[in-house]
């Protein structure tokens, strides 16, 4: 992911004087920041298909069978409140598992609760603290894992 200089300098301020040698350390950080910053719950998506989901989204799996499959798996498509964020999580849904923070969700439309990586979901509406908060991690997390 790209950043601008806006976004450059928010994660400076967040990450302070740390090393990029030091990710654990930066984990740390951006995880307290998070947990003291995000104004919880709030509404979040997929920023782009869950890995389970390229096969139906960009390879030759069957339509019908991907509708299925959203009854009882979370999509990038759901909308979700984020309940918390967690460190050490491990859970089926996190593609960087071990790497990533897990994001504490549930599905609103029929209230099931997934983890999944707070690197791959954004807040959903108009710009916002959360949405400039969870982009700012997941720029930081792509780019530094």
């Amino acid at each position: 992911m790209v950043q601008n200089d806006e976004q450059s300098q928010r994660i400076a301020t967040v990450l302070g004087d740390l090393s990029e040698e030091n990710y654990d350390r930066c984990m740390e950080r951006f995880y307290q920041h998070l947990c003291a910053s995000l104004l919880l719950p709030c509404d979040v998506t997929g920023i782009e298909d869950f890995e389970w989901e390229e096969i139906y989204v960009i390879g030759p799996g069957d339509p019908a069978e991907y509708q299925q499959l959203r009854l009882t798996k979370p999509s990038y498509k759901d909308r979700f409140e984020l309940l918390e964020i967690e460190k050490d999580v491990d859970s089926e849904w996190i593609m960087f598992r071990h790497e990533d923070l897990g994001a504490h969700v549930r599905r609103k439309s029929d209230r099931k609760e997934f983890r999944l990586g707070l690197s791959e979901i954004k807040a959903v509406g108009k710009d916002s603290l959360n949405k400039r908060l969870l982009n700012d991690y997941s720029t930081w997390f792509v780019n530094n894992r």
